[in-house]
């Protein structure tokens, strides 16, 4: 009995798929072991790397914490990607970092909000799939100009310089840490050195045991030898405080995180924030910024996924889902939370089956902000520092940035050159808008070079046209960028010629741009006296010259199918065979 295919239309992409598709398929007691095991791993990898991304991004690390258990459950549950752990992640820090230096942390949070509003948006108008349609070589320059911002934010706390406060302008940041160079500390390098070192030896070891983990514990160790001989190095606790209802401290609150509205948190200024439409415009271009590349970086992490565990995700949930998390996460002190490629990676290595991974991981980052607050505490900067070095470099992706510059075509090299020169000294705004502007602009070259005109002296079919007719075949797509080039060659035609044939059939798709052009070919030769006969378009483009108002005409104009319909017109239209011959 065949199934009945009802007319296709929109269908709404239903929040939580990913879950509900782990346990429709049937989920055991197995199963859950491995997620809980997963999501362990990823819960200790995600506590040093959630507080070295709130840091770099200018804020206290408990933001991160925060951003990891409340954004990693929600997104896990109503996300459209069985294993995506989201959280925060390096790719946003040169976006964050200059909002939270203009607009202070509640400036951070409201952008977060308007980020995941207009996630949600992009994923009911279903427009998930168009994400891919964002070139290679721009992804490729600004992650790899991220890279290169993150690693020179982490200079003043690797060298222990003094009195440097870091603004979101790369030349005046590399001014500012050349002038302070005199204060560098050398107990901070060696401590930076010795996590350093430890971060780049221990994968080689194989062991279970994360390499974040170990690197800051090290690099601990060594800040309290160096405490046992009178040298202080700063720490967490050092560097940051807390209040909480009547209550204070130093380094990360021991609470679990609150509800608290995102304006009654600071602005650049310390006070909290006021909203007005000033703000809102303001921030504005930014959640555009941090919505588009959360959109990237989810669904290029869902898709790695997917080649290692042969599963699909679901593009328009996955962003419906990191749209509620953005929305929800600034009601609790989290900033902007993404898929992490490295932590999703690891958890399907780690053997998760499910979400349910996901919120183990949130679990275990909700259980170390509570039970080991004090320990974490004791971790110094410069540690924190040599880990972003070591996420710096992973997404900066070097090798491939060297290779594509040796082996792909000028052009795509000057788009990556320029993103990549854009992000580092600009924005990464300002370096997507112009990279994906670039590429757009070498594509639609590309396109128009691809089409063309020629006139034919004898169709490759065999048919025999009259010597008053010109034919032409048109090659490749008609739209703004070569229906110009493409028709211009019609103008110029000999003064015997009276019908002009036009071969379509090798036409993909026309333009209104096409049509108009067409249009106004028709109207030129039809003043000369001139016929024009359009051969193989398909009915849709037919349509579309029909509503245009390019209309069949006897003895001036006609679309047919084939060109020996057209060779019969043309002789009927010169007097030279009967109409019942035509037929």
């Amino acid at each position: 009995m065949s199934r009945v295919h009802r007319p296709s239309g929109y269908v709404f992409p239903m929040p939580g798929s990913a879950l509900l598709s782990a346990w429709r398929e049937g989920y055991s007691l197995g199963k859950f072991k491995r997620d809980v095991l997963a999501g362990l791993t990823i819960g200790v990898v995600a506590v040093p790397l959630s507080m070295a991304l709130a840091i770099a991004t200018g804020v206290p690390p408990q933001h991160g914490l925060y951003t990891a258990i409340v954004a990693g459950a929600v997104i896990a549950l109503a996300g459209g990607s069985r294993f995506n752990i989201s959280g925060p992640t390096a790719a946003f820090v040169v976006i964050l970092f200059p909002i939270v230096a203009n607009h202070g942390l509640g400036g951070l949070l409201i952008a977060t909000f308007m980020a995941g509003a207009i996630l949600v948006a992009l994923g009911l108008s279903r427009l998930g799939s168009l994400i891919q349609y964002v070139p290679y070589p721009v992804i490729l320059g600004f992650t790899a100009g991220i890279g290169v911002v993150i690693a020179l934010l982490q200079l003043p706390d690797f060298l222990g310089l003094t009195g440097v406060e870091l603004g979101d302008s790369t030349l005046h940041n590399l001014m500012l840490i050349g002038q302070a160079l005199p204060s560098l500390s050398l107990a901070e390098i060696s401590v930076g050195l010795v996590t350093l070192a430890s971060l780049l030896v221990w994968p080689r070891l194989k062991t279970p045991v994360p390499a974040p983990l170990v690197g800051l514990a090290m690099g601990t160790l060594a800040a309290s030898l160096l405490l046992m001989v009178g040298v202080e190095v700063d720490t967490i606790a050092s560097r940051f405080s807390w209040e909480y209802q009547g209550e204070s401290g130093n380094g990360i609150p021991p609470f679990a995180p609150s509800f608290i509205a995102p304006w009654h948190f600071p602005g650049a200024d310390g006070t909290p924030l006021v909203i007005n439409l000033a703000l809102i415009q303001a921030l504005l271009g930014p959640a555009l910024a941090i919505a588009l590349l959360a959109a990237i970086e989810s669904l290029l992490c869902a898709v790695v996924a997917d080649g290692l565990t042969r599963t699909r995700h679901d593009p328009n949930v996955e962003l419906i889902g990191q749209g509620i998390g953005n929305l929800v996460v600034p009601f609790f002190g989290g900033i902007t939370a993404t898929a992490a490629l490295a932590r999703t990676a690891t958890n399907v290595k780690s053997g998760a089956c499910s979400p349910i991974a996901a919120l183990v991981h949130a679990l275990v980052v909700l259980l170390a902000v509570v039970a080991l607050a004090g320990v974490l505490g004791f971790v110094p900067m410069a540690a924190l520092a040599a880990l972003l070095f070591i996420i710096a470099w992973n997404m900066s992706e070097a090798r491939h940035f060297m290779h594509t510059l040796r082996s792909a075509p000028a052009s795509d090299v000057s788009v990556l050159v320029i993103c990549f020169a854009l992000t580092v000294v600009f924005d990464m705004v300002i370096a997507v808008a112009v990279g994906i502007g670039l590429a757009a602009a070498l594509f639609i070259r590309r396109m128009a070079q691809l089409t063309n005109t020629q006139r034919l002296a004898t169709p490759s079919t065999g048919e025999h046209f009259p010597p008053e007719v010109a034919l032409y075949k048109i090659s490749g797509p008609l739209f703004f960028g070569a229906a110009e080039k493409a028709i211009a060659t019609l103008r110029v035609i000999d003064h015997s010629v009276r019908i002009v044939v036009l071969d379509m059939r090798d036409v993909p798709s026309l333009d209104t741009t096409a049509l108009v052009a067409l249009d106004t070919l028709r109207r030129e030769l039809g003043e000369q006296g001139v016929g024009v006969i359009f051969v193989g378009l398909p009915p849709r483009m037919a349509m579309k010259l029909k509503r245009a108002g390019i209309r069949r005409e006897a003895g001036k104009l006609a679309v047919v199918s084939h060109l020996t319909h057209a060779a019969r017109m043309a002789r009927r239209w010169l007097g030279r065979e009967t109409p019942a011959k035509a037929k």
